[in-house]
C-alpha cells in the first residue's frame, strides 16, 4: 500500500495487476482505451496473439497453445544446429482453456468479465469458479451476475486470487507442493 501510494504521488497511475505507468505512457493510454492485453512478458498496449520464444526455455504462445523450448542451452543449440525445433513440451488449449483464458485476461486486464447464456450452460467450470467467489462477493471485493463478473475497486488488489478462481486445472490437479506463482 506504502509503494502504491508513493508510486500514486509521483505521478503514477496504476494499470492491472502490479503495474504502473505514467498518464502519458502507451500503456496507461491502453488502459484507459480498454486496449490493455497481458502476455507472458506482462501488460502491452495491443491484442497480441503471438509471442515466439527464443532462447533456451522460453516459452512461445501462439493463443491456441503453448510451446517451451529445450531448458539445457547445450541442448537447445544442438537442437538448431540439427535444424530441428528446439521444442520439448507443448499445449494444446481447449475450448475450455480459451474461455477461461479470455475471461482471466478481461479480469487482469479491465476488472471485468462476461459470458454468453450459451457458455455459462455449456461449461460448469463457470458456475464452479463463481461459487469459489461467493467469499469474495460477501467482502464486497466482487460483484456478480449470471453472465458478468466486476472487480471493484476494492478488489483490485486481489485480482490475481480472484482470477485463481477460473483457473480449472489449478482446482483439478491441486498440487501437492507450492507452484511458483502461488499467491499468499
Amino acid at each position: 500500500e506504502i509503494g502504491r501510494e508513493m508510486l500514486e504521488e509521483a505521478g503514477y497511475e496504476e494499470i492491472g495487476m502490479d503495474h504502473f505507468a505514467l498518464p502519458h505512457d502507451e500503456l496507461a493510454k491502453a488502459d484507459r482505451e480498454g486496449r490493455l492485453h497481458r502476455n507472458f512478458m506482462g501488460y502491452i498496449p495491443f491484442q497480441g496473439h503471438l509471442v515466439i520464444g527464443l532462447g533456451a526455455s522460453a516459452i512461445s504462445d501462439a493463443w491456441y497453445g503453448f510451446g517451451q523450448n529445450l531448458k539445457k542451452v547445450e541442448s537447445y543449440q544442438r537442437a538448431l544446429e540439427n535444424n530441428e525445433l528446439p521444442i520439448f513440451r507443448g499445449h494444446a488449449n481447449t475450448e475450455e482453456d480459451l474461455l477461461l483464458r479470455r475471461i482471466i485476461l478481461d479480469l487482469m486486464c479491465r476488472y471485468r468479465a462476461e459470458w454468453s447464456e450459451d457458455e455459462a450452460e455449456r461449461w460448469p467450470v463457470l458456475q464452479k469458479a463463481l461459487e469459489r467467489l461467493k467469499e469474495a462477493q460477501n467482502d464486497g471485493l466482487v460483484e456478480q451476475s449470471e453472465q458478468e463478473l466486476r472487480i471493484n475497486p476494492r478488489g483490485r488488489p486481489f485480482v490475481r486470487n480472484i482470477c485463481m478462481a477460473f483457473d480449472a486445472r489449478l482446482y483439478r490437479d491441486q498440487p501437492e507442493k507450492r507452484i511458483f506463482s502461488m499467491t499468499v
